[in-house]
């Protein structure tokens, strides 16, 4: 991105598991009707809708933010610092990127695959890049684009392919490529322009061109998006027009302007271009980082209050039609100013692309000028360490705001006066899940089996089963402190996410190294989607600070473990429940058992207890089935004492495996309400 203009783009640019489903599925609570009167004990209750769960969250640790930045190849900017670098070197740079952004809670990362109408792939239709090996059409002795992704994706990071679509060379002469690149081939394709050479964009054919050599990517490489940035027709140069007259003569037909049909041009390669990448992997998402400024409230009234270039009449680029239409799935305008800037004021711009973002399937992601913050020369707001952090603060204002990218990886590892340390701790002091894309489509997973929580010397080590249903590519650790019941708003936000997992093959696994000792903690995992949705949380799994108990998991009522038919109803009446409802049911001779499954990891005697909420109008013995490797075994429960805590039925055997453990049983004589809450299981 050119920096020379009077408003600056940028340099080259080269647990408890009933209080989640309460959270994620909207809940019909059924209460019982003067329950504590036994005559009415084995009437059918009337409904209630009880009132949507409204949750408190930190906005400093927000549940979903895209937070990326830029790894820009071309002129070795950030990766390969150097040409000429050995294999080894160059992948050792690049995990060093990858562990500066999982350092700093990052989720995503941009890199430049196709700078200046190169690869950094074996493409059949451009050469090897020169930034690789300092030679145009060399190969590197590897798949750089392969290993790329794969390096990110076991991070857990998201690979956005970042494409340049028009620019040819940093130069002006020809021959200085490869004799065989595409711009040979078909001298009719290119312009030089500004000491630079470009792909002319008014050619039919260069559009069909360019979108097949990027899609070659998007259809052999498993990356999640396709990238561009602000680069459309050239950035104009003072008195010198784009050499594209014999172009428009030839194909601007009906255009009264050859502005007109250069934004036409434009629109068709964004339009073609999102409808391909969709139709060839739906998942992929389609971004586009343009000039902050479309067009300035002075040449047109839908345009910001500002005084800068204009994107759209400058180079092009229509982009408030494109975010309008839809024809994109998230914008990510250069928004490289300080708050209060006269001509470009950071706070302006933010609520302008909110505003056009707002109403649309569009997601509004801001680029952030982190090369300014601390560099010599920049407007004295970016000396201030505070500057970058109140663009974020500033950003929570708006809700269309879904995240951020830092331009670039370099700037993030300068840290120049503390500026993104600050931005760091203000922030992304938590990891974050990723937004999930409006109107993409997609549906969570089934929810995972966590099946081991052990404590040893390094932390606590996890151990999960993969969903038997839905599509997963990874999983989000969460940790509660303490035990006991926890309110419905305890994973509204991030401030329990511990972490997220890519999924590779049945199992997953993590260590929680900052597990302090003596603490006691419950951990679950959710499994996500492609497109980010989660599903519902595993079973939680406790771990006891005083280190007794190498396993215990709690089953609630509400959670993935928990089985039972339509005539048990779900209730919030009593407030000393486990979680947010429980379930309840008539006494009748009939076999229908409100089942608590659980993964039990190893054959071995275990604990069993229950929790239920206590009243006159309950039942004096509901029976409890505990399914022990020798045979069933019944306890009954005297339910209208002793709620709100957790009782013991006993020691049992079990055996390893997945498997109904504890039912409640309507099948009891009397009456009063039969109750079915939450279930404790601990390995003695």
């Amino acid at each position: 991105m050119n920096i020379s203009f009077m408003v600056v783009s940028r340099v080259p640019n080269l647990v408890r598991t009933v209080l989640v489903a309460a959270l994620l599925v909207g809940a019909v609570a059924v209460a019982p009707q003067a329950s504590s009167d036994p005559a009415r004990a084995g009437t059918a209750p009337a409904p209630v809708v009880g009132p949507a769960v409204a949750c408190p969250v930190d906005p400093a640790t927000p549940k979903r933010q895209l937070r990326a930045m830029w790894i820009a190849s071309v002129a070795n900017v950030d990766w390969p610092s150097r040409t000429g670098l050995t294999v080894a070197q160059q992948q050792a740079e690049y995990r060093s990127w990858l562990d500066l952004a999982v350092g700093n809670r990052m989720n995503a990362v941009v890199v430049q695959v196709r700078p200046t109408a190169d690869a950094l792939w074996p493409s059949p239709y451009e050469p090897w890049s020169q930034w690789l090996t300092g030679t145009q059409g060399r190969d590197p002795g590897y798949d750089p684009l392969a290993f790329l992704v794969a390096e990110a994706h076991a991070r857990n990071l998201e690979f956005h392919a970042w494409f340049n679509p028009y620019r040819v060379a940093n130069h002006a002469d020809p021959t200085r490529l490869t004799a065989n690149h595409p711009a040979r081939v078909n001298p009719g394709w290119l312009e030089s322009y500004g000491g630079q050479l470009y792909y002319n964009p008014g050619i039919p054919a260069v559009r069909v061109f360019v979108q097949d050599a990027m899609m070659d990517a998007v259809r052999r490489y498993d990356i999640d998006g396709v990238h561009w940035d602000d680069y459309f027709y050239p950035y104009p140069v003072n008195g010198v027009s784009f050499p594209d007259q014999d172009t428009f003569a030839q194909y601007g037909a009906g255009f009264a302007t050859v502005a007109d049909w250069r934004r036409h041009n434009v629109d068709l390669l964004v339009q073609e271009m999102g409808q391909k990448i969709h139709a060839a992997k739906p998942w992929v998402s389609f971004g586009i980082s343009p000039f902050g400024i479309w067009r300035n409230a002075g040449t047109d009234p839908l345009g910001s209050r500002t005084s800068g270039l204009q994107s759209y009449d400058a180079i092009h680029a229509d982009t408030r039609k494109w975010v309008r239409q839809n024809w994109i799935d998230y914008v990510a305008p250069q928004i490289y100013w300080h708050i209060g800037h006269p001509a470009a004021d950071y706070a302006e711009l933010v609520r302008w692309w909110s505003g056009v973002t707002a109403g649309t399937n569009v997601q509004l992601v801001v680029g952030q000028a982190t090369y300014r913050a601390g560099a010599s020369g920049q407007d004295p707001a970016w000396q201030d360490v505070t500057e970058l952090t109140d663009h974020l603060t500033l950003n929570r204002s708006h809700p269309q705001v879904v995240g951020d990218i830092q331009f670039s990886a370099k700037d993030v590892r300068a840290n120049r006066i503390g500026a993104v340390a600050r931005l760091v701790a203000d922030h992304y002091r938590r990891p974050a899940l990723l937004p999930v894309p409006p109107a993409r489509g997609g549906s969570a997973p089934g929810a995972p089996t966590l099946t081991a929580a052990t404590r040893g010397s390094g932390g606590v080590s996890l151990t999960w089963q993969r969903p038997a249903t839905g599509s997963t590519t990874g999983y989000a650790v969460y940790r509660l402190p303490g035990d006991g019941p926890v309110d419905a708003c305890a994973l509204a936000d991030g401030r329990h996410l511990l972490a997220t997992v890519r999924a590779t093959g049945s199992t997953g696994t993590y260590r929680d190294a900052t597990a302090a000792a003596g603490s006691t903690y419950r951990y679950l995992v959710t499994a996500l989607h492609r497109l980010h949705h989660e599903s519902a949380p595993s079973a939680a799994l406790l771990v006891p600070g005083d280190g007794s108990g190498t396993f215990s998991v709690i089953v609630d009522n509400a959670g993935s473990g928990f089985t039972a038919s339509a005539a048990w109803g779900t209730s919030t009446y009593l407030t000393t429940r486990y979680g947010t409802n429980y379930r309840f049911a008539s006494p009748q001779a009939v076999s229908d058992v409100a089942w608590f499954s659980a993964a039990i990891p190893a054959t071995g005697t275990y604990r069993v207890e229950v929790w239920h909420p206590a009243d006159p109008g309950y039942h004096s013995a509901v029976p409890h089935l505990v399914a022990t490797s020798t045979g069933t075994v019944t306890v009954n429960v005297d339910q209208r004492t002793g709620g709100g805590q957790w009782r013991t039925l006993g020691s049992y055997p079990l055996a390893a495996g997945t498997r109904q453990v504890v039912g409640v049983s309507r099948w009891v004589a009397g009456t009063g309400y039969v109750v079915a809450d939450a279930v404790r299981i601990t390995r003695l």
